[in-house]
């Protein structure tokens, strides 16, 4: 998962010389957030497509001054971009070398399709979050008590953590659901979010509408 596995390079870079109308137009035609400038060989920032189109007269040089130092090395994990694209409004991460070259990009649509690959989102199953005291919290006894219900679990992450509690995201693929939420709560892990048709629960639905109906007559 080397950001270098990934670097594509259909996406022009621009030069500072080049005019501000014609990048935003380029950036319009590809759909992507951000224009990148080099000079050089050099990586020089970012400019976001909405700045350029609010400012479309003269040169990229015209607004150095506004350009953003974001950008992701060629040896990093894809995982990195994530927060770049989070924190910069970006669709688009331009990919460097450690000696600032610029090298090429990689695009979300690229990231999302890698992960969609990954077992945690391509498998069939449940998913469940947990919360538990954080000095109580171990990846091992979770994965021991959904193996001891005979499931698997094919993804897990830490979705929350405080100084108190930490949530933990779990992909299991199992037929028994239910039995695994009731063991994992022995175990003093709350079940705080469940996504999966919980058929012990739907079935108590059942038996608590019947009674109702019953006391209707």
């Amino acid at each position: 998962m080397y950001i270098r596995d990934f670097i594509s390079r259909d996406y022009p870079s621009f030069k500072p010389e080049d005019s501000i109308e014609t990048a935003a137009e380029v950036a319009a035609e590809f759909g992507f957030s951000h224009i990148f400038i080099e000079s050089g060989d050099a990586f020089q920032g970012a400019i976001s497509r909405a700045f350029l189109e609010e400012s479309s007269e003269g040169t990229l040089d015209s607004l150095s001054m506004h350009y953003e130092r974001f950008a992701v090395l060629e040896d990093a994990s894809i995982l990195d971009c994530v927060p770049l694209f989070h924190n910069f409004d970006a669709n688009v991460v331009a990919i460097i070398s450690a000696t600032e070259e610029y090298l090429g990009y990689l695009s979300v649509d690229d990231v999302l399709g890698e992960f969609s690959r990954f077992p945690m989102f391509s498998e069939n199953g449940a998913v469940l979050t947990l919360e538990t005291p954080k000095r109580n919290y171990s990846l091992t006894e979770i994965s021991q008590i959904v193996e001891t219900e005979h499931a698997r679990v094919s993804g897990v992450f830490i979705s929350s953590y405080t100084d108190e509690h930490v949530q933990i995201t779990l992909k299991i693929s199992s037929d028994n659901l239910s039995s695994i939420d009731e063991s994992l709560e022995r175990h003093g892990y709350q079940v705080v979010n469940k996504y999966y048709t919980d058929e012990k629960e739907l079935m108590l639905k059942d038996r608590f509408g019947f009674f109702q109906k019953f006391l209707e007559f």
